[in-house]
């Protein structure tokens, strides 16, 4: 059976095709754009087997800023609950391949699609917003005993650490560590250059008041009051989040538990059984 292969939207395409062209002739408006676009997610449909989930789950909804947010959840509401968060331009329903065996195994799945994600509302967003519904969700859902993150996910999950919020045990898979890789592969995306990058560095300063580095999850992980029972799952051939994250990662934090895969890339390994099965034990061990 022949690979699919990944076509990338056509908005994507023209912003590469556009943004080297307007750093040249308004490198004002280049950075403004930039901003907009990493502030911005692209939306994926639903497959069908996802659709699937939603029909199935207990569908609530929280206000955040002003955003409708979509809340899924699965399971016994008398079991002990995992919330899972997502990454960026995904979705609560990605980690559909999980629910089964974790109800089966006696726990309650929570899940949601992000600010600007999904069925919820919104055209941008950040790790802020993420935080939010997270923390709000964590209240509202009394406490849930681990937290299963995919990219972007892990960053969130680490800031909400940071922020206080008591998450005792975290898997974080396909997360992005470094920060200025993460930036770095933004420029990719969009073929713009490096003075950009440190123009939108120093507009996130003067609008936040705090570095770039300071949301990434290599500053996070070094910040964190209480500790976190860790795991970390990421595969080798993943593109969008290569492996030197995760050796990152453990160099940060050595008491982190490994698990490298191969072949899997940054969304099959969601899919993965043997990366279903240890997550799961991992976090049985409660």
């Amino acid at each position: 059976m022949a690979k699919k292969t990944f076509k990338e939207p056509l908005l994507l395409r023209a912003t590469r095709w556009l943004f080297p062209k307007l750093e040249k002739v308004a490198p004002v408006l280049a950075v403004r754009l930039f901003t907009q676009l990493f502030f911005t997610p692209l939306h994926f449909g639903f497959p069908v087997k996802e659709k699937a989930w939603v029909k199935k789950a207990r569908k609530s909804q929280i206000v955040i800023r002003e955003k409708k947010i979509q809340v899924y959840e699965w399971g016994d509401p008398k079991h002990p609950g995992i919330l899972f968060i997502h990454g960026w331009a995904g979705r609560g329903t990605q980690f559909r391949k999980f629910f089964d065996p974790f109800i089966q195994s006696g726990f309650r799945i929570i899940s949601f699609d992000g600010p600007a994600h999904g069925k919820s509302e919104g055209r941008r967003t950040s790790v802020l917003e993420f935080e939010e519904v997270v923390r709000a969700l964590w209240l509202r859902e009394n406490q849930p005993v681990g937290v299963i993150a995919h990219s972007f996910g892990g960053t969130v999950s680490l800031y909400a650490a940071f922020k206080g919020l008591p998450i005792s045990k975290l898997i974080m898979i396909g997360t992005p560590i470094i920060g200025d890789l993460v930036i770095k592969g933004f420029l990719k995306a969009v073929n713009g250059s490096e003075k950009t990058a440190e123009e939108f560095k120093k507009h996130l300063l003067l609008k936040y008041g705090r570095e770039f580095r300071e949301f990434s999850a290599e500053y996070l992980l070094t910040q964190l009051q209480d500790p976190i029972d860790l795991m970390i799952v990421h595969d080798e051939d993943d593109r969008e989040s290569p492996i030197q994250h995760a050796e990152e990662a453990i160099k940060l934090y050595p008491s982190a538990k490994m698990m490298r895969t191969k072949g899997l890339g940054h969304n099959r390994i969601l899919r993965d059984q043997k990366v279903i099965e240890a997550c799961l034990a991992f976090i049985k061990t409660i």
